[in-house]
């Protein structure tokens, strides 16, 4: 008989208070369409949890374009690092994105924007807004925070574009389905503190080669890893060259030579 008191009551102050009430309590963040006392959505900000362990990235907007540069993890010795890029993707000629949180999620909202962009191409016959692109790939993001048995994308992104109504576009856009334009913006691990060191240092007239050079200056100084190489880092631009937007990846060896012109790194050693 104590026994069965013991697992269906438990002592809050003087009064035996039913477990089954106080696990109800706490059940809140067992849907995502339920929300708690305090009106927050919990399956999102767990979402959001899952993002600051993953590999950061920053974009920064500048006069003459916008840079993305992104933290890839090693997480083991034995894996072999991939030939193509982790933490930056093109959607169409004129828009590029950043990516931190669970890469498999990212795919498929990826894919998404890409077929999207392509659709409004053929039938317009001319790019599709960055910011109209940008909502509708976050629309789909939030249908999944809405409808009971989905869970939110674990994924947040830095959008970087070009279009003739706005000009050079930097977006954010987070698991709860929102977005806003940012000049400059960090997400993933140690975000917080890269978002201090921008808010300090970035200024509105900045040049591209400025740009790039603070966004490495930012994620040495917030990254885990105590040196900085090309086998750690990506760097993307989308600038205008010709008339014409071009998106383009730093190579390895360019990216290098970055890191040791800015004073990020220092130069190897020569080998007499």
């Amino acid at each position: 008989m104590l026994v069965k008191l013991q697992l269906n009551f438990c002592v809050a102050g003087t009064a035996l208070v039913p477990i089954r009430l106080i696990l109800m309590s706490r059940r809140y963040d067992s849907r995502t369409t339920i929300f708690s006392p305090e009106g927050r959505l919990y399956q999102v900000e767990y979402a959001m949890e899952a993002i600051g362990n993953a590999g950061s990235a920053i974009g920064i907007l500048s006069k003459d374009g916008v840079v993305l540069v992104g933290e890839k993890k090693v997480t083991s010795k034995l894996l072999r690092t991939s030939t193509s890029t982790e933490k930056m993707y093109k959607i169409d000629d004129h828009v590029a994105c950043a990516v931190a949180g669970i890469m498999s999620d990212a795919n498929i909202l990826i894919n998404t924007a890409r077929v999207q962009a392509q659709r409004y191409t053929f039938a317009y016959q001319e790019p599709m807004p960055v910011e109209q692109l940008v909502q509708s790939l976050c629309d789909t993001k939030q249908g999944y925070t809405q409808f009971g048995g989905l869970r939110p994308f674990g994924v947040s992104f830095l959008f970087a574009g070009w279009d003739k109504n706005y000009g050079f576009q930097l977006y954010m856009s987070d698991p709860s389905g929102n977005y806003a334009g940012w000049k400059a913006a960090a997400i993933g691990a140690n975000n917080q503190a890269a978002q201090s060191m921008l808010k300090q240092d970035y200024k509105d007239d900045i040049t591209r080669e400025e740009a790039v050079q603070l966004a490495l200056k930012v994620l040495s100084k917030t990254m885990d890893s105590t040196s900085l190489t090309s086998e750690k880092l990506e760097l993307a631009e989308v600038f205008v060259s010709s008339g014409k937007v071009k998106y383009q990846i730093c190579s390895p060896e360019s990216l290098n030579q970055l890191l040791v012109k800015f004073g990020v790194t220092q130069p190897p050693a020569e080998t007499s």
